[in-house]
């Protein structure tokens, strides 16, 4: 028997994406932002679709993205941020409630948010998924909305 398979395609022209991009740590974050930007231009976003939105830090990006995904302009909103382990359990707080406000907005809103927050132990290890030597977590969030925002796309016009 033949079935049908759905996927997304890594094509982004005509698409429209928001980042989210902490100021907290932007030794790192402005290397995943550059990734994420370049990314987006490989597969063809216009630079006129791409918006980037600035907070504070990693607990404030729930309430943003899920403004941005309310919106209504946007096919897929990109969280960019490293949460670095200290001595206290600061970290855990932050971390696990980002990652839970998160992932609750694509379910509410029906538009993708894809996590690339990164949380890592110390310094070097974000730097290293930050481009220096692992990949840029950044590129690959923003493939992931590419992605996602072109699956979308093509189960919403199912009919």
């Amino acid at each position: 028997m033949a079935y049908k398979t759905i996927e997304g395609n890594l094509e982004s022209k005509g698409l429209k994406f928001a980042i989210v991009v902490s100021r907290f740590n932007s030794l790192i974050t402005s290397r995943l932002l550059e990734g994420a930007l370049d990314a987006l231009r490989r597969t063809g976003c216009a630079e006129q679709d791409i918006t980037v939105v600035r907070v504070p830090g990693s607990w404030e990006m729930p309430v943003v993205a899920r403004e941005l995904a309310l919106a209504d302009q946007y096919d897929a909103v990109i969280c960019l941020s490293a949460v670095i382990r200290g001595e206290t359990p600061h970290f855990d707080y932050v971390a696990g409630e980002a990652a839970k406000g998160l992932g609750q907005i694509p379910l509410q809103t029906g538009i993708p948010v894809v996590f690339g927050v990164l949380t890592t132990n110390n310094v070097e290890q974000a730097l290293d998924r930050a481009g220096i030597k692992n990949g840029n977590k950044g590129f690959d969030a923003a493939m992931t909305a590419v992605e996602m925002a072109n699956l979308m796309r093509q189960l919403r016009s199912i009919k």
